[in-house]
């Protein structure tokens, strides 16, 4: 079969040349030999250059059709770093303790059948270019369960049929189709031309400011009930047997109409250029936010993470903000809760390194509107240890869960009496290669046709007092609240 509708497609800036379509058609029917062979799906992926100018989460979430999975996953400040996807070529979902594993375990598989060129042909090719599995986790085992969190598995990734990603001045388009013993190479290649001219350059608009419904903000429990948690939980850790524990609470916004993910996206690009800025969803809803956390990248046998705790606000005076972020690396109550972090993490990281390096001091990590105590974090691995298997062995870190985990994960819910569901959970892609970056699902929303979930939270130690805790989610919803309300 000759490359699909080439001649229109040039004129579109989301095209693959007639040799890259020669590739797919290619690599269709060696993964078609194979599927035929043994009974079992396998895929067939290429990948050819792009315009680095474009912008590829507005293309997602403009492309998208009603029951496309889509993920957006920037930090603009890193060199306007962007990884992209759209629809579902294979699905890998998990439940319960050992969903980390059994994902990765199932990319590894899909890996193993994935026919699709060699990424050393293509030195420029910036990270998460290729065939990537993006999505992300809960924060419980079995989290999500709340009907609001309908759609959003506890373990969910895709391999996806479109895949963009950019750092720089390189940019790279993924075309990726499942392929099963039944198929035929021209009805392959017609999907996957189908599927890449449905992709349009778009914008990301901008919030209304002034909606002819102003929307109702309100908390899912009163204020007075997260100060009462906060109360309890300094009695539990002053009474011994815990160190500290992250409690969260939950603000709705109620619109006036749908609610549409793309301007606040926007926004929040605009807003937290140095965070990562993420929006992932799919027919039932989307989770969005700005996490200033990484929880993991691997890239080969390096590995990188990040401490982080201790929060406290900006100011517009840059005298007044250097104070407070001084203010902030002198807190003993706040160094503790970055020391414990810390600790964890190495312990972590060292049965599977050959070492693991913490920066000697933490570094003030300044957002828009609050600024954090970090802690970066090296390894050297040991094990053949993919992506998704250090986030499984680091989630929880005390900066979203506690320490010690096992006394501080089943307070949670009863303290907080609510579903965090992907909040303080991890999201982001991986490669066949089983390196990838993952977030930390901060600064977030679910929105859901015209409501909007939002959820921040504090890690509560002996000396946490109730108000304060309450007015530094107040700082934290600050990120999102304002777009939606």
């Amino acid at each position: 079969m000759s490359a699909p509708a080439t001649g229109l497609a040039r004129r579109d800036p989301f095209t693959l040349s007639d040799e890259l379509w020669e590739d797919l058609e290619r690599h269709i029917e060696v993964a078609l030999a194979r599927a035929r062979r043994d009974g079992r799906r396998t895929i067939a992926s290429v990948t050819g250059p792009i315009a680095a100018g474009l912008d590829l989460s507005a293309a997602v979430l403009a492309s998208r059709a009603p029951q496309d999975r889509f993920f957006c996953f920037e930090q603009p400040d890193r060199d306007g770093y962007a990884v992209c996807s759209l629809g579902t070529a294979a699905a890998i979902e998990a439940h319960g303790p050992g969903r980390f594993a059994d994902a990765a375990a199932a990319c590894r598989t899909l890996a193993s059948r994935t026919v699709t060129d060699d990424a050393g042909s293509d030195p420029g090719r910036p990270a998460g270019a290729g065939p990537v599995f993006t999505g992300g986790f809960s924060f419980a085992p079995e989290g999500g369960a709340a009907p609001e969190w309908a759609g959003f598995a506890p373990a969910q990734l895709a391999l996806p049929e479109v895949s963009l990603a950019r750092c720089g001045d390189q940019a790279r388009m993924t075309v990726s189709v499942a392929v099963e013993s039944d198929d035929t190479t021209d009805a392959l290649l017609a999907r996957c031309a189908g599927r890449v001219a449905g992709l349009r350059a778009a914008a990301l608009g901008l919030v209304d400011p002034d909606p002819i419904a102003r929307p109702r903000v309100a908390s899912a429990a009163p204020p007075s009930h997260y100060e009462e948690a906060v109360r309890r939980a300094v009695e539990r850790i002053r009474g011994g047997g815990l160190d500290k524990v992250v409690l969260a609470r939950e603000v709705r916004v109620h619109a006036g109409g749908e609610i549409d993910p793309a301007p606040v996206l926007g926004a929040l690009r605009t807003a937290f250029a140095a965070c990562y800025c993420y929006c992932i969803g799919g027919p039932e809803g989307t989770f969005i936010g700005a996490s200033p956390e990484l929880l993991v990248r691997r890239d080969g046998s390096r590995a990188q993470t990040v401490a982080l705790a201790g929060t406290t606000r900006r100011s517009a005076d840059p005298s007044v903000d250097a104070h407070l972020g001084e203010q902030l690396r002198q807190s003993p109550k706040d160094r503790s809760e970055q020391e414990i972090v810390v600790r964890r993490i190495e312990r972590t990281l060292d049965p599977v390194s050959v070492w693991v390096a913490a920066a000697e001091e933490p570094v003030l990590v300044k957002v828009q509107n609050v600024q954090h105590l970090a802690t970066p974090i090296r390894a050297q691995l040991s094990h053949s240890v993919s992506a998704i298997e250090l986030a499984g062995r680091l989630h929880p870190t005390p900066a979203v869960g506690g320490e010690p985990t096992a006394e501080a994960m089943p307070l949670i819910p009863a303290l907080e009496g609510f579903d965090r569901g992907w909040y303080a959970g991890t999201l982001g892609w991986t490669d066949l290669a089983g390196d990838g970056e993952l977030c930390v699902a901060l600064r977030c929303g679910l929105i859901r046709g015209t409501t909007a979930h939002l959820y921040a939270g504090c890690g509560i130690v002996a000396d946490s007092e109730p108000a304060a805790e309450l007015a530094e989610t107040e700082v934290k919803l600050a990120a999102l609240l304002p777009l939606l309300a």
